[in-house]
């Protein structure tokens, strides 16, 4: 072994959903630097080794996010992870496409879902046709305008958000991190005249389906914080439309209950989630509940020191608090 270089194990999934073989994991062992891209390890193997293997990519900077995958069970840009550490982790390298999306052959994924989910909700500058642009110029936005976009600039669609989402393996429907990050972007846009409209559809669309899990926002590259932005978005829905849904209907019920008490009353929430009505469907479930735990249905006392909780509502209340879209 060369000196400065370290024994890399690379297992690889193979798979061609065109011949009848199952899929499997093929092994390599390359001689590479720890600094050596997880990309660069594989077209040595396709140019060494194997020239079957099938993967995609342009850049090579961590520009263009053609090469995102997953490298260890993490959804990722290949170009950007370093074998090092992996290796120093995992003890090797195993390289799979990305989840949530068909495979094609290899590491090569269809991403026709996630560009439909996409195109679904409109993340996009929509203007009002009778109201022209300033004559001769752009339309002008103020930095403090501009800053509302938070970080989703940066995004560079590669879709690692989309393969890490589990609500997207449980709701193909959903229509991803990316998706509401972008129609974020847009909502708060000053020249957009469509906010509206948009805000009250994605309320039944999905945007409730989000698990605050935060794995989109570990998976993205460029730090644009899908999760945070979906937060956001969810507090521009509930001003545009108020709380509609189960979704928005638990969060408010969730709020007020930590407001009032610092403490959660289940009663309560499911009274604000489903209402009256639909507690009665949830009957049997809720005698159930209290056979084994009765105490859920007692309302609890506030907390010593529930002002304070009070007072950690006001400071995110205040129109200038992060996050805060009034």
């Amino acid at each position: 072994m060369t000196e400065g270089t370290i024994s890399a194990t690379f297992d690889v999934y193979r798979h061609d959903p065109s011949r009848a073989e199952p899929a499997r994991y093929q092994r390599y062992t390359l001689e590479l630097t720890p600094h050596t891209p997880v990309l660069t390890g594989l077209l040595r193997i396709r140019a060494e080794l194997d020239p079957t293997l099938t993967l995609k990519y342009s850049c090579r900077s961590a520009i263009c996010g053609s090469c995102a995958m997953q490298v260890n069970s993490k959804s990722r840009l290949a170009c950007q992870t370093q074998i090092g550490p992996e290796i120093a982790r995992h003890g090797r390298i195993v390289v799979e496409p990305m989840r949530n999306m068909p495979v094609v052959r290899d590491l090569v994924v269809d991403q026709k879902p996630f560009w439909r989910n996409y195109d679904r909700i409109q993340p996009h500058l929509i203007l009002d046709p009778r109201r022209p642009m300033p004559k001769g110029r752009e339309n002008p936005m103020s930095p403090e305008q501009v800053d509302r976009f938070k970080e989703t600039p940066r995004c560079i669609a590669c879709a690692a958000c989309y393969s890490a989402c589990p609500a997207v393996e449980a709701d193909p429907a959903f229509p991803g991190p990316m998706a509401l990050a972008k129609l974020y972007r847009f909502v708060v846009d000053p020249r957009d005249t469509a906010a509206q409209d948009r805000l009250v559809r994605i309320q039944p669309d999905g945007l409730w389906l989000c698990l605050r899990c935060h794995l989109c926002t570990e998976a993205c590259p460029k730090d644009v914080r899908p999760s945070e932005r979906i937060r956001d978005l969810k507090e521009l829905a509930i001003g545009a439309q108020g709380a509609t849904e189960f979704g928005s209907r638990h969060a408010v019920g969730f709020k007020e209950s930590i407001r009032d008490r610092g403490l959660l009353d289940e009663m309560l929430l499911v009274r604000k989630t489903y209402g009256v009505s639909g507690m009665m469907g949830q009957l049997g479930q809720g005698i159930k509940i209290y056979r084994k735990k009765p105490e859920l249905l007692k309302k609890p006392h506030p907390i010593p020191g529930v002002e304070e909780v009070e007072g950690i509502y006001a400071a995110l209340d205040r129109p200038e608090a992060e996050g805060g879209a009034k």
